[in-house]
């Protein structure tokens, strides 16, 4: 599946629905919807975006999803049924997440909080440590597990798989991941290298 530039514009400030189990264990919170994301209707779409070649490194997920295409029914019921959740702290799609200003993420940050709190995960982890620090207004937080929970979830903040963020590899964002994911019980031991 490709898109014209046109095509994906056209999906500018629209809204991906949350992927969330009745019961979730985890739920990993992106920035915003990017504007592949929101024509597949997929979190983390985009064909370059290493999230879920990241969770299979991780071994969170058995096999990859077709993300960049949209994700099947079948890829949904992988997430849904390990108790996998993922959610944005803002819903408006944009080209880049710098597209965003502050009181969007604050505002983000406590519609999760509540929203959380409704959910009942063990872990939340979110995915963008700058996000992070302006939506939670926490500037100097550091990658890896919070002191405050959110929601009376464990809080853990983890990196942006984006291709933006190109330093970090696979392997770098499986082990970030793999450490929510075995405090959620998801995974039973960390990824190995």
């Amino acid at each position: 599946m490709g898109f014209t530039r046109a095509e994906l514009e056209s999906y500018r400030g629209a809204s991906v629905a949350d992927l969330m189990p009745e019961h979730p264990r985890l739920v990993f919170v992106g920035i915003n919807p990017g504007l592949w994301t929101a024509a597949t209707g997929t979190h983390f779409a985009h064909p370059g975006n290493r999230f879920y070649p990241a969770l299979l490194a991780a071994g969170i997920l058995p096999r990859l999803p077709d993300f960049a295409n949209g994700m099947t029914d079948e890829d949904r019921r992988m997430f849904l049924d390990a108790g996998i959740g993922i959610s944005n702290l803002v819903h408006r799609a944009t080209a880049r997440a710098d597209e965003l200003d502050r009181s969007e993420l604050r505002e983000g940050a406590a519609r999760l909080e509540r929203d959380v709190a409704r959910w009942h995960p063990i872990v939340v982890a979110v995915v963008g440590l700058t996000a992070y620090r302006q939506g939670f207004d926490r500037p100097k937080a550091r990658a890896g597990r919070q002191e405050e929970p959110i929601g009376g979830a464990e809080l853990w903040v983890v990196p942006n798989p984006s291709g933006l963020n190109a330093h970090a590899t696979v392997a770098d964002l499986a082990r970030a991941y793999a450490a929510p994911a075995l405090a959620a019980g998801i995974v039973a031991k960390p990824p190995a290298g």
